[in-house]
């Protein structure tokens, strides 16, 4: 749930009046192999004695009518309708005998309504939430957590969970700025890395020494020559040097080529020296293929390190259909094109929330080139897009490593809840030549067709909308 939603429905929820209130939560379906995921897309609160009165053989309940009219909008839209009431104050939460009552009664007849979709519930404490959620075929499953995504990130369990030891020699450090706590949420993470090159492979070694616990990493290059200097652990040896060298024979270059290491082998070597418990899956393909989509679906967080802006568009549509945050990145050197000599060093780390951020709204995806790397290779070819844009940008190490750090430690601070409300949102850019940071306020537009709010938009809405860029 976006942290804007929730702080609507908490107030409503919780007015101060120790009383119970209700309203119902519209939200998209991701299916995957671990169970159901759902994004919450609107926040309908009851009205007090017109919406939600006082109760036939409970406390309160949600009106007929009103409930009808929410699960009808639900069927129509595709979206999973969930039913929200409060209990007191705390940390731990149940539903009671007489919701769970209720639940017997009215959701069999909500399951025809919606035709084919969830239906359920969910009750809050202060610091908890538990939920109920029946599956068409009369399967029940229920919340094991609910995750506020915003400037700072809240999870809400229906009990405390209790911290799983973990390793002090190990972690020692670490564990004695953010607990015990802190290190679990580190290690029960799931993390994606898109682009394992100068930026992605530092992110590789970092999240890996931070002991994230399971990666996806997606890259479609092999090692060259010319990436060991930016590469962590990148030797002659992972390139094939000796095979790809300059004046070697064409078809032997190309086997050197066909042999020299994956950047995703690469980068999953560098986290299992870091971490041998953690989890890798590899992809070695473009962003934009439907599994590697798939993939994304369960992560906690994205990291954007590929130029193209075709995966530029296919990660702002995740972040806010799926509702996972994630940070775009990287550096640039720009260059006099007659002289060679150095103009401007910036490198940049862009976050992108279901709250703020949006890569459409802050013009950070160019239509033009957009367009260019939707057309086949011999069609650019033919139309003379291969161009100085095309060739090799400079890169140094260093010059990475400041986007690589910006954004592991602002996804370190945001996980283990140490992140002040109005610092995580907005753009770190650096200007490493003139010693000086600056930070960019993103912009939103209400009718944007990723982050709006609008029935065209795709905020929330699941699997069950199209995703742009998909091969």
């Amino acid at each position: 749930m976006a942290a804007e939603m929730y702080k609507t429905l908490f107030a409503h929820l919780f007015p101060g009046d120790g009383d119970e209130h209700g309203a119902v939560l519209c939200a998209g379906l991701i299916e995957t192999p671990g169970g159901p995921i759902l994004t919450v897309r609107e926040v309908v609160l009851a009205k007090e004695g017109t919406d939600w009165v006082p109760g036939d053989r409970g406390y309160r309940k949600l009106l007929a009518p009103f409930v009808a009219r929410q699960a009808r909008r639900c069927r129509d839209e595709k979206l999973v309708y969930l039913a929200v009431h409060n209990h007191g104050p705390g940390d731990r939460v149940t539903f009671s005998d007489v919701d769970f009552e209720s639940h017997e009664r009215g959701f069999p007849a909500l399951l025809d309504l919606v035709e084919g979709m969830p239906v359920g519930s969910l009750v809050f404490a202060e610091n908890a939430v538990a939920g109920d959620i029946w599956l068409p075929g009369g399967r029940r499953l229920v919340v094991s957590r609910l995750v506020v995504v915003g400037p700072k990130r809240i999870e809400l369990r229906p009990a405390p969970g209790v911290a799983n030891p973990v390793s002090r020699q190990r972690y020692d450090r670490q564990v004695r700025i953010f607990g015990e706590r802190g290190q679990t949420i580190l290690s029960h993470s799931r993390v994606a890395i898109i682009g394992l090159g100068g930026v992605g492979s530092l992110l590789a070694e970092l999240l890996g020494r931070l002991g994230v616990g399971s990666f996806v990493l997606v890259d479609p290059d092999r090692v060259e020559i010319s990436n060991v200097p930016r590469l962590v652990d990148a030797t002659g040896f992972d390139a094939m040097s000796w095979l790809t060298a300059e004046g070697r024979p064409g078809w032997l270059r190309r086997i050197g080529k066909a042999l020299s290491t994956r950047k995703i082998d690469l980068s999953s070597r560098v986290i299992r020296r870091a971490n041998p418990y953690a989890k890798i899956k590899r992809h070695f393909t473009p962003m934009e293929t439907r599994q590697v989509a798939e993939a994304l679906k369960t992560c906690d967080y994205i990291f954007l390190a590929a130029d193209g802006h075709r995966a530029r568009l296919l990660f702002n549509s995740i972040v806010h259909q799926y509702l996972v945050p994630g940070v775009q990145l990287g550096s640039r050197i720009q260059a006099e094109e007659l002289s060679g000599s150095v103009v401007n060093v910036h490198t940049t780390a862009r976050l992108v929330t279901p709250s703020c951020g949006c890569l459409v709204c802050n013009q950070a995806i160019d239509a033009r080139k957009l367009n260019e790397e939707s057309k086949p290779d011999a069609m650019r070819k033919r139309e003379r897009y291969i161009d100085k844009d095309d060739a090799p940008t400079p890169s140094v190490v260093t010059l990475n490593s400041i986007s690589a750090s910006q954004a592991a430690n602002d996804f370190l601070f945001y996980m283990t809840g140490l992140t002040a409300d109005e610092a995580f949102q907005g753009t770190v850019q650096g200007r490493p030549l003139d010693r000086r940071l600056r930070f960019v306020t993103p912009r939103a537009d209400e009718g944007c067709i990723d982050c709006g709010k609008s029935s065209e938009s795709r905020f929330g809405r699941g699997q069950n909308w199209p995703l742009p860029m998909i091969d």
